[in-house]
């Protein structure tokens, strides 16, 4: 199966994931493009679908080319479906549950996309890229590599190595614990200081070039030895390449303080996991907080990809929070 088809054939699962359709399909009609039993699937429907799939897979395959293999993926969508209400799966309490909070998830995406795409402007973006501009120079970056160990002492003995001549890209496919450092030598690429964790920053940024860190460097993932080999100063990149990243910061901004404002509204009662009154806040054995991943394609924990206003960049810029 080709890359293109596996995309297809997964398209079923992010169709509910997708709002970014409304503004961007404007169909002079909606007809009838197949039958299944006599329920029709419409050009809309195919359109829909369409709009589920990567931004860079839309890129180079036109709706048109796609349509043979969507309509025939909706055919077999709508086929399987109708055999499971002729078996009542809906009957099953679980699959009604999970129904209605597909429901609210969509009605939350649509909600939160058409709230992105009215607020952020092309007048809006353009504005933030001109401040990120302005202030890119101070944002200096550096070229580096690492050799990340599990004890301070393996690190003191690396050090000592290279004291010695040792090369580091070697060391470091011989030493790391990073997968990726094994086969590049640790190379990390050019970042900026808070692209990394602050005890590797820091170290890193006291450089100059070609020097290498002179004690080991701690942090959550182990012991660091960090080796600097350039440094640039900072520069904007192009409108085009950091308009998403824009756009997704102002969206989430956004969304967050939509969602503050619901809140404050909303009349809220959380009860414990039975049923029963929960004990006084403070009350009881302390919690610890829960980092929860969004599911891919947004979903319950977060919002969907909102979708700027019609002109804000190319492709409409769908980003995801």
């Amino acid at each position: 199966m080709t890359a293109r088809n596996a995309i297809f054939a997964c398209l079923i699962l992010v169709l509910a994931a997708s709002p970014a359709l409304a503004q961007k399909v404007k169909p002079t009609g909606d007809p009838v493009v197949a039958r299944v039993n006599g329920q029709a699937l419409t050009r809309l429907d195919v359109e829909i679908a369409y709009s589920a799939l990567a931004p860079d897979v839309r890129q180079h395959v036109s709706l048109e080319k796609a349509y043979p293999q969507i309509v025939d993926r909706l055919v077999t969508m709508v086929i399987a479906a109708q055999a499971a209400e002729k078996a009542r799966v809906e009957a099953d309490p679980v699959i009604r549950k999970r129904l209605f909070l597909a429901r609210d998830q969509i009605l939350q995406d649509a909600y939160f996309n058409e709230l992105a795409r009215k607020e952020i402007t092309k007048s809006k973006l353009e504005a933030a890229y001109a401040a990120y501009a302005k202030d890119a120079p101070k944002h200096e970056e550096v070229k580096a590599r690492h050799i990340l160990v599990q004890t301070k002492k393996e690190a003191e003995d690396i050090i000592a190595q290279l004291k010695k001549g040792a090369n580091f890209a070697t060391l470091a496919k011989e030493k790391t614990i990073d997968p990726s450092g094994k086969a590049s030598g640790g190379e990390l690429g050019w970042f900026t200081k808070d692209e990394m964790v602050p005890e590797f920053a820091d170290a890193a940024f006291a450089l100059k070039k070609d020097e290498f860190t002179q004690t080991p460097v701690h942090t959550q993932f182990g012991w660091h030895v960090i080796q600097v080999e350039d440094r640039r100063p900072g520069k904007a990149l192009p409108y085009e390449q950091e308009a998403p990243r824009l756009a997704q910061e102002m969206a989430t901004k956004i969304v967050g303080e939509r969602m503050r404002e619901l809140d404050k509204q909303a009349k809220v009662e959380i009860f414990a996991l039975d049923g029963s009154k929960l004990p006084p806040a403070g009350a009881g054995q302390k919690q610890t907080p829960l980092k929860l991943k969004p599911p891919a394609g947004g979903g319950a924990i977060a919002p969907g990809a909102p979708t700027l206003a019609p002109g804000t960049a190319p492709d409409q810029l769908n980003v995801k929070p």
